[in-house]
């Protein structure tokens, strides 16, 4: 299976992808993503590393503890949705095209 096939050039091809990787990760914290809940009453920003960096809330919804409730778990789903494509979509551009996750 692995007959002609050069070792070391492909343990210099883990090394280049680990450091994409390493690289990919580092940039993806200045990548920023904004979800809107409830027509904008609730807005979560996410960075590309997982992190809640703002989140922003009408005045009218404070006395509706239910509500904001149900509109910050919307916003901060679909805010990290957003930011788990967006890993797996430079992952795809990294690998050239090759498919780990089966995306479609």
């Amino acid at each position: 299976m692995f007959e002609g096939m050069d070792m070391s050039k492909m343990a210099d091809m883990m090394k280049d992808l680990q450091s994409k990787a390493t690289e990919m990760e580092e940039q993806s914290k200045n990548i920023s993503m904004t979800a809107k809940a409830g027509g904008g009453m609730v807005e979560v920003t996410a960075n590309g590393a997982n992190e809640i960096t703002d989140i922003s809330i009408a005045d009218s919804l404070l006395d509706d503890k239910s509500s904001l409730q149900i509109l910050l778990m919307s916003a901060m789903n679909e805010v990290l949705k957003m930011v788990e494509d967006n890993k797996k979509s430079q992952a795809m551009g990294m690998m050239g095209g090759i498919n780990p996750f089966n995306m479609k």
